[in-house]
This record gives C-alpha cells, structure tokens and sequence, in this order.
C-alpha cells in the first residue's frame, strides 16, 4: 500500500467515523450505586434540568428490555425536591424483570427516566395537623426519605414519626443511616430536633423492637413507647408506603381510630401509595 492510499484512507476515516453508541430514550447517568444487602441498593442519577416535583413523587425509570423496548417500573423519589441530583432505593429480586438487571448498574451507567413525576404521598393531598405519621415495610421507605430530608415536613407538623418495619435489622439500615445524617444536616438539623421520632422494628431477626406496624399501632405500643397519645383524626396525619397486603391492613387499623382516605383531589386524615407493586416503588 503505497503513502497516498494510507492518507486517503486516514482521511476517509476521520471524514465518516464510527456513529456513537445511541443513548437510552429520556436518558439520565447513574452518579452513585450503594448495596447494603444482597437483596438492597441505592442510587443517585443526574436530575433533569426542567424535572420539578413535590417530595414524595414517584416517576418511571427502567433500562431496555431484551426485546429492545424500555422496561419501566414505577420508583419513589428518595431525594428530596432541592437536591440536585435525584436518589432511588431498590429491592434486588433474581428474576425480577427489570431489578435482575438494574441491580447491575454502575457509576457512568445510563438508565432510562420519564420525567413526568405523580403520586398521592405529598402534603397537598392531607388536611392539616399536629403530627405526621411515616408508616413504611421494606423498600416502601423511599418516598418518606425524601420528605424527611424536606423543610416544609418540619415547618407544617410539631411532630413527625417514622415507623419502618423489615424482617431483618440489616434491612432497616439505610433508613437509619438517612435519619442519623438528618439529625447533624446544616440545613434541617435543627428542624429535625425535638420533632423526627424514628420508630423500626423486625419481623423475623430479634431486636429492641419488634413487631409489625399494624400490631405495634394497634396495641397502643408505639404510643406509650415514643410517648405520644393516640392517633386522633383531628390531629394525625397519616402517609403509607407497603405492599398491597399491608396497605389493606393498616388502613383498617386507621379507619379503626376515625381516620379518612384522601387524595390529592380530596385532602382527609390519611393517604396510601398504590403504585408500590412487585419489585419495589
């Protein structure tokens, strides 16, 4: 091959290089990746500059299916609605259809996020009241990880209470850790004081404390333990996060004390999530 055959075919080259690897649809990199269990992690990805949300929201996020079409599920925003990146929390099921994949994800990774935030756990869809109650099993934790970490949480309740139950004291840790962290925030740390009571409990391992939400409210447990009367309709609020079983459960437990169902359309006493299904919210 003669010099002027290699600089044609360098120039050719540079004129027409290789196209770039096309990105996801609606695509967002992944900042941060934390596994704090086999079957738990957390991540951080870049914020859309024009998502705005209210702390609570859940939006779609996914990654492409092996048909080649997005693969969507339903996510709580961890983070709350000031921070400038935006933070989700994931169970890892092996065969679930989109977390046996995106529990693989690393720092750099793109994944697929719809910028079209909705939900019913915000502050718009309750009446006002004295306390605000956080009632959480498992993954169900995320939408109240962005609500704790909201001054607007602090500044409408005197009192705010957290009650997160898992099976295993491993489980509840990265709640732990987020309510740990507030307490020593330079922006709500001193709202936090006084006000973020902080109640988890197992099911399976023992523990200081145990039992389910619904037993642990319904036996007056909680009550005598953080030191606070019972729910109220006139003074509690409530917001709910779980699998639809423990939804069904405790919003008997809630009508049980005079509480009503509301909706961003009716704010009442109490709101359930009800896109929390199968791999997690």
């Amino acid at each position: 091959m003669t010099e002027s055959m290699t600089l044609t075919k360098a120039t050719q080259t540079e004129a027409n290089p290789k196209p770039a690897k096309p990105h996801l649809p609606d695509a967002q990199i992944v900042t941060a990746v934390k596994h704090w269990t086999d079957k738990l992690f957390s991540f951080r990805v870049t914020r859309p500059k024009s998502l705005r949300f209210r702390s609570g929201e859940f939006v779609m996020i996914g990654l492409m299916g092996d048909n080649g079409k997005p693969l969507l599920r339903a996510y709580s925003i961890a983070s709350p609605n000031w921070d400038e990146a935006l933070e989700f929390y994931s169970i890892k099921v092996q065969d679930g259809p989109l977390t046996s994949k995106l529990q693989h994800i690393k720092e750099g990774d793109e994944i697929i996020l719809r910028p079209k935030p909705v939900g019913t756990l915000v502050h718009d869809a309750l009446l006002p009241g004295k306390r605000i109650w956080f009632l959480a099993t498992g993954t169900g934790i995320a939408p109240f990880a962005s609500l704790m970490r909201d001054p607007e949480t602090y500044e409408k309740y005197d009192s705010v209470i957290m009650m997160h139950t898992c099976r295993e004291a491993a489980e509840l840790e990265y709640g732990r850790q987020l309510v740990e962290n507030l307490r020593e925030d330079e922006l709500i740390g001193e709202m936090v004081e006084g006000k973020l009571f902080y109640y988890p409990t197992t099911t399976r391992e023992d523990t200081a404390q145990m039992g389910r939400i619904t037993d642990n409210l319904s036996s007056g447990k909680v009550f005598a333990d953080l030191g606070l009367p019972p729910m109220n309709p006139a003074e509690d609020r409530v917001m709910v996060c779980g699998s639809m079983a423990f939804n069904i459960d405790v919003k008997a437990v809630l009508e049980g004390f005079g509480l009503r169902e509301g909706a961003n359309s009716e704010p009442l006493e109490y709101v359930v999530e009800k896109a929390f299904v199968g791999e997690g919210v």
